[in-house]
């Protein structure tokens, strides 16, 4: 009976939520407001139905994150349809690296001095804090393919980025947290900045590598030999495992390798249909004969990116529905309240200070504007990747002083999900409203210029 019943709400809520799914986009309400009600009334408090507990089932909890991120990486990456070398990838650099690197220190003195933790577990806190959110920002992500706008790709190049990233702070902060507990030192391996660098480089090369290796070999067979067809989405989870595998067994950062390869998908796609959109490349398609546009060689580029493109959005959204209902039943399960005096303290640091100054450090001397600035500042969202480097801590340190933070990082995760959640679609509605001058302004400027040698 009680499986029944887990089919009966697993398939009420898909259903329901591929119903309902315009309405959200009319109202302040998000998906991940929901399965995390969900996940809360699916627990001890409520159904009674399930019941996670997070310092118990840290591997299953890493395991399930790990999936989540992987999908939503690889789906980022395949998004971002902008030349490797063009200016605009500086932005989500600079927030993804140099954003971090300000980040955790930041937060870690919060920790020590305005938490009044120790030393380890401030910086064991302040890494799993870092990273920001590539599966529940939706409204703030690349639209598509052809979004370039330049708050949208920076957010979510920033996601696809600082999830990997995040690691060799990790790393250090667990060093420093086990040193600590053992009465030593908090002395950190000098060797670690080498494994870092190694760890971020390799990673990207790996999975860029993989990528491009991958399409042209699929395109080629397919449009040399009609072989090949169909099953995209074999394809597309192939090739995110075999990046994160490969990555991890080099021991470099998995993350960044599958984020890596779908932007190599992407720019393999570009380089092939050049100027126009991915939309108008395939054109209109014969439903009696898909394969001829599969196999079509100003075609087979495109159509591979976008149907790759359309499975792994469907995969990212399952991912968000179940980390959500994940994070939900954590909260139920928690045996110390979540929104105390010191983590409501923790959410305004970091949504308020830490990451403003953040963000205004790593962009000094970039083209973005004030108003895009303020917008990134804002929508540094916090989720699975909070989550997973809390499993991560609670797997690899000691538990003794890793458990204590499990409220804080879910107080974060739960606020950012309803404070973003409501304000990304008013916000960034105004934020078209009022870049609308500014582009005709461009567009009139540009049309009065004279022609090359004019």
């Amino acid at each position: 009976m009680r499986e029944t019943i887990w089919f009966l709400l697993v398939g009420g809520m898909f259903v329901g939520m591929g119903v309902a799914s315009s309405l959200f986009k009319r109202l302040p309400l998000t998906g991940a407001m929901l399965y995390l009600a969900a996940g809360f009334a699916l627990g001890p408090n409520g159904a009674g139905l399930l019941s996670l507990d997070i310092a118990k089932h840290a591997p299953l909890v890493r395991l399930l994150s790990e999936v989540a991120l992987l999908a939503s990486l690889f789906a980022i990456g395949l998004r971002l349809r902008a030349p490797i070398f063009a200016s605009l990838w500086s932005l989500p650099v600079r927030l993804g690296l140099l954003a971090m690197i300000v980040t955790v220190p930041l937060l870690a003195l919060f920790g020590r001095w305005g938490l009044d933790m120790a030393w380890g577990p401030a910086w064991v806190l302040a890494a799993m804090l870092a990273p920001t959110d590539p599966v529940l920002a939706h409204d703030v992500q690349v639209r598509d393919a052809n979004d370039l706008d330049i708050v949208r790709f920076s957010l979510s190049g920033e996601g696809g980025l600082n999830d990997g990233v995040a690691l060799p702070f990790m790393l250090a902060a667990l060093a420093w947290c086990a040193n600590e507990a053992a009465g030593g030192p908090g002395v950190l391996i000098p060797g670690m900045l080498l494994e870092a660098v190694w760890g971020i480089v390799g990673a990207l090369g790996i999975g860029a590598l993989l990528g491009f290796a991958t399409t042209h070999a699929v395109a080629w067979l397919r449009t040399r030999y009609a072989q090949a067809l169909g099953l995209e989405g074999f394809f597309a989870l192939g090739l995110i495992e075999l990046s994160f595998g490969i990555a991890e067994l080099l021991h470099t950062f998995g993350f960044l390798a599958a984020f890596a390869a779908g932007v190599a998908m992407r720019r393999v796609e570009h380089r092939a249909t050049g100027a126009r959109s991915p939309q108008d490349a395939i054109g209109s398609i014969d439903s009696s004969d898909v394969a001829a546009t599969a196999a079509h060689p100003d075609k087979a580029h495109a159509y591979m990116a976008e149907s790759v493109l359309g499975f792994t959005i469907e995969l990212e959204r399952i991912a968000e529905m179940a980390m959500m209902i994940m994070v939900g039943n954590l909260l139920s399960t928690l045996p110390a309240p979540l929104f105390t005096w010191r983590a409501v303290a923790l959410v305004l640091a970091l949504f308020v200070v830490v990451r403003p100054i953040a963000v205004e450090l790593s962009l000094l001397g970039s083209r973005a504007q004030p108003l895009a600035r303020r917008m990134m500042s804002w929508f540094g969202i916090r989720g699975s990747g909070t989550v997973y480097y809390l499993a991560y801590a609670l797997e690899h340190g000691p538990k003794r002083d890793i458990a204590p933070l499990a409220p804080y990082a879910l107080a974060v995760v739960a606020a950012s999900v309803f404070i973003h959640g409501m304000s990304a679609m008013p916000l960034m509605k105004r934020y078209k409203r009022l870049r609308a001058p500014a582009r005709r302004n461009r567009r009139h400027g540009s049309a009065n210029q004279p022609p090359p040698g004019g």
